[in-house]
């Protein structure tokens, strides 16, 4: 599988990588997607989970004991219970978001997909993001996989973010240019 240099190099996209081959080889790779999306937002959530995966005052054993009965809990496959393990054991939670994030960069280049990211000042409908990920997915000529995320701070319009383009057309970001032209 080619797998771009940027995920490789970093310590989270070899950790990425690792599971994805393991998931691949199992024949789970959407199940571990599925988990790594569970486990995600379940850090959002909790801020006990949070602490649990980034605070080193938390023994090797006891984030390891506590992630299994999390897991457990939440209905992760044995792959990823393990593969958490391996994560608390070389006390590389911490790199749990960046793990998330290279892991579904691999999973969706393998299914030939691009994921963006949409920011919005208001949550969008769903018919408003089937409209947008359509005309996406003609502009990058693959299908288009879309997270969708609320900042009020942008005041109205979107910014879409596909790979390393960023496509900002926000209200925030155009009075700012106004704001720029003004001064000089």
């Amino acid at each position: 599988m080619d797998i771009s240099a940027g995920i490789q190099a970093s310590l989270a996209g070899r950790y990425a990588s690792a599971l994805f081959d393991l998931a691949a080889e199992h024949g789970v790779v959407t199940a571990v997607e599925s988990d790594l999306d569970k486990l995600e937002a379940g850090i959002e959530q909790s801020p006990e989970l949070r602490m649990l995966t980034t605070s080193p005052k938390v023994g090797r054993g006891a984030a390891e004991k506590a992630l299994w009965s999390v897991s457990a809990i939440m209905g992760l496959s044995e792959l990823t219970q393990k593969f958490l393990g391996t994560l608390a054991h070389n006390r590389r939670l911490s790199q749990l978001p960046g793990i998330v994030r290279a892991f579904r960069t691999i999973a969706a280049a393998q299914r030939g997909e691009v994921t963006a990211e949409v920011t919005s000042a208001h949550a969008l409908t769903d018919a408003q993001l089937d409209q947008l990920k359509t005309k996406l997915t003609q502009r990058e000529g693959r299908t288009v996989k879309l997270t969708s995320k609320v900042d009020p701070d942008l005041l109205g319009g979107l910014v879409v973010t596909i790979g390393s383009k960023r496509i900002d057309a926000s209200i925030r970001n155009r009075l700012n240019s106004l704001a720029q032209a003004m001064k000089a």
